[in-house]
């Protein structure tokens, strides 16, 4: 549980924007940056680095861009040592918005790629590599990764990119320990200059389970977010991780004082979490947005409907 090597990355704001457009206000990000900050995160990863010319400001909030004057908004005054993470999709974001890290408040760009766009992930992230920002690629929905296609890709990330992290992503909630297990031993037997992490959802209440299991068999990054806050199912509840790792470095009270103040009327206010659309999502090893669709529907209680939709099923 101890391994000075481990690094906690919060996604809250990033991972959650996804079920409010990223509209989070500045005070409520500005909370959640002084709460991990005091229980000693190693990073808060707070949104995503779009393109406004893919993307709208008119529809989205302020953290679906990361505009580096709104960040400095979020972090200017408060002493803290937690490093400022943005995400990148392929093919959704301009490069040339990128400035050189020494004139940024990131420290950190993320590239969320399938396997299959893994050629253009490792253009991005060499990019941004050599403009001096830490950098990792997060592998997203690998359970419905081919094995070849998978070591095909891990040794291209080997041989051809800058990023110093590789992240499997269980996007759909689908995985269990044992696969976990395997994912994370196979990466790790081909990424010999890199770091492997995890990013696991909670679909099947597993999230926290499998991101041991990542530990356990040496995955040195893990993400999290605060009481499991993120689209769907959400995450692996960033308490809880702080709770397992007995790094006397982390302090869980200043996220249980967030919790207290701020998460608990935000569920008021936000769904997210497991709930039995979200599960039979994962059990099926679907996308979770066929759920979140039903979720926003008339029938939003018919479960069993919602399976059978999935599988094939009609009830006579």
């Amino acid at each position: 549980m101890f391994r000075e090597q481990i690094k906690v990355l919060d996604c809250t704001i990033r991972d959650g924007g996804l079920i409010n457009n990223h509209d989070f206000d500045t005070r409520f990000v500005r909370e959640v940056y002084k709460a991990v900050s005091a229980a000693g995160v190693d990073y808060m990863e707070i949104g995503y680095k779009n393109s406004k010319k893919l993307f709208s400001p008119n529809e989205f909030g302020k953290w679906k861009f990361c505009d580096d004057a709104d960040i400095h908004e979020v972090i200017d005054g408060i002493p803290s040592q937690t490093k400022i993470s943005v995400m990148v999709d392929v093919d959704r974001v301009d490069v040339d918005d990128i400035l050189p890290r020494k004139e940024s408040p990131v420290h950190m760009i993320r590239v969320a790629s399938y396997v299959k766009d893994v050629d253009k992930a490792i253009y991005l992230v060499n990019q941004f590599a050599d403009k001096g920002y830490e950098t990792t690629i997060n592998l997203m929905a690998i359970s419905r990764a081919l094995d070849n296609e998978l070591n095909e890709c891990l040794h291209q990330l080997e041989e051809e990119c800058k990023a110093h992290v590789i992240y499997i992503v269980d996007s759909n909630g689908a995985l269990y320990q044992e696969t976990t297990e395997f994912l994370v031993k196979k990466a790790k037997t081909i990424l010999k200059s890199k770091e492997v992490g995890i990013h696991a959802h909670n679909n099947q209440q597993l999230a926290f389970g499998n991101t041991i299991e990542a530990i356990i068999h040496n995955a040195n990054y893990v993400d999290a977010t605060v009481y499991g806050l993120g689209r769907a199912a959400g995450n692996c509840p960033l308490e809880l991780i702080l709770g397992f790792l007995k790094n006397p470095k982390f302090d869980i009270r200043p996220v249980l004082d967030l919790i207290s103040k701020e998460f608990i009327p935000l569920r008021e206010k936000m769904e997210w979490g497991y709930i039995i659309p979200y599960a039979i999502a994962g059990i099926l090893d679907e996308h979770p947005r066929a759920a979140i669709a039903l979720r926003n529907s008339d029938e939003k209680e018919n479960y069993r409907k919602f399976y059978e939709s999935l599988v094939g099923e009609v009830d006579e």
